[in-house]
């Protein structure tokens, strides 16, 4: 057996998020793996190179110490960074990210993202939809959007991972649910829930590091079971189905100490930030997600840090964002260099912005009003800004861009198109991506 379980821990709402993977006898969320496998194949394989890496900050960025410094507006709302100018003429962003300024020709920032709910929780960022209303099954995530779309590009590689941890009190994020495109779509997620007691013939998550013994396992296991005899009578997916447990192209991905030690420090060495977070080291995320993507995953989602900074935001801000500089500025610089960037896309966001006025503890609230979104390669016009606020950064002032635009571009960019693709619910009802004629790719970056 399989078992990924962990931890969950609350924001200010006292929400919790819970995840569960379990693969026992070769099964995954109560389906076999040899049905997944066969639910892949019969949405079809797309080989192409494309991938998306989305990076979810849990609890809501403050937008105005971020993308959009309001030097101009009263103390109280201007708050204590200043703006920096980037490597694109006429974009500055906050001192906090010199590395991201680096990379601003290849990034866009936009600053007016509409139509959040002022709560807290990662669907609407994995989905573009509200979680009020759903279908029978509810909305599936993108990347189990992406899964039944395009399948598969490696048969021993998941199309869909979730790398968001659950830790201590606070719901770190969650890795997105398949709604009602089943269990087949699922995310894999090999930081889920109980850490600690994952296992797979003996062979526990520590021992992933361990690439020599991993392997010897493997081998072992794989050598067991033709000397069993089992693997004559099984058909083809289940046999595809031991292939991928027994493959080391997943755990070479997930074994980011096969990268070179320059590598490792660009990227950050990725102390964990809670005192209680109990999992795997947050910047690593990052670098991993660049493997999992060059594997063959077509969709990695990863959270980093906690967000909901009611008190003492500048403080937190100065210890939590330029460790998303390093790393976000990393990865994009890591994916230009191996060639990839002009396919695969990096989206940075939260569930919602923050209070343009400072509160009494130094720290700024919920503000569903307006936030902001980071993207980066591709093959987006890059090197641009989109949206502006108003002189407090209360809400646009010009071109509000809505959560369904962006997944629209998102999609785009991986080649599908949301004027017309469905995919069919529980019903057999086919349902648009987005809402059909209320939201289209942004005519700006496609």
């Amino acid at each position: 057996m399989l078992r990924i379980q962990g931890k969950s821990f609350g924001l200010c709402d006292g929400l919790t998020r819970r995840s569960f993977l379990q693969i026992g006898g070769l099964a995954l969320g109560g389906m076999s793996l040899p049905q997944v496998l066969q639910a892949e194949q019969a949405a079809g394989v797309n080989g192409n190179g494309k991938g998306i890496i989305m990076v979810f900050l849990p609890g809501g960025p403050p937008h105005q110490d971020m993308w959009d410094i309001k030097m101009d507006a009263p103390a109280e709302i201007r708050g204590e960074f200043t703006p920096i100018q980037t490597n694109v003429p006429g974009i500055e962003i906050g001192e906090l990210f010199p590395r991201i300024a680096k990379v601003a020709d290849k990034s866009v920032f936009i600053r007016t993202i509409v139509g959040a709910t002022g709560n807290h929780y990662a669907f609407q960022c994995l989905t573009g939809q509200h979680n009020r209303n759903q279908p029978a099954g509810g909305w599936p995530a993108m990347g189990s959007v992406l899964s039944k779309l395009h399948g598969s590009r490696d048969p021993s590689v998941p199309a869909y991972v979730g790398l968001s941890p659950k830790m201590g009190h606070m719901p770190w994020a969650d890795n997105g649910s398949p709604g009602f495109l089943g269990v087949g779509h699922a995310p894999f997620s090999p930081h889920g829930e109980g850490r600690d007691d994952m296992v797979l013939q003996g062979i526990s998550l520590e021992r992933f590091a361990d690439r020599k013994g991993m392997l010897t396992e493997f081998d072992r296991f794989r050598r067991d079971v033709d000397r069993s005899g089992m693997m004559d009578g099984v058909d083809s997916f289940t046999k595809q189905a031991f292939g991928i447990l027994t493959s080391s192209r997943l755990a070479d991905a997930l074994d980011i100490e096969k990268e070179p030690v320059a590598v490792r420090d660009r990227y950050g060495r990725g102390v964990n930030q809670l005192k209680d977070d109990g999992g795997p080291r947050l910047l690593d995320n990052f670098l991993t997600a660049r493997r999992l993507i060059e594997a063959g995953v077509r969709c990695v989602s990863l959270s980093f840090s906690r967000w909901d900074w009611h008190g003492d935001n500048f403080g937190q801000a100065r210890t939590e964002m330029p460790m998303l500089d390093q790393a976000v500025s990393a990865l994009i610089e890591d994916l230009d260099q191996r060639g990839m960037l002009k396919d695969v896309t990096v989206i940075v966001w939260g569930e919602f912005g923050r209070t343009p006025k400072i509160n009494s503890s130094a720290g700024r609230d919920h503000w569903p009003q307006v936030s902001c979104a980071m993207l980066a390669g591709g093959g987006l016009r890059t090197g641009q800004v989109i949206g502006a606020t108003n002189r407090l950064g209360e809400q646009p002032s010009e071109r509000p861009v809505h959560f369904q635009e962006v997944f629209a571009t998102l999609y785009k960019a991986q080649g599908i198109n949301v004027d017309q693709q469905t995919v069919n619910d529980l019903a057999g009802r086919p349902r648009f991506l987005v809402d059909q004629n209320a939201y289209h790719a942004m005519p700006e970056l496609i």
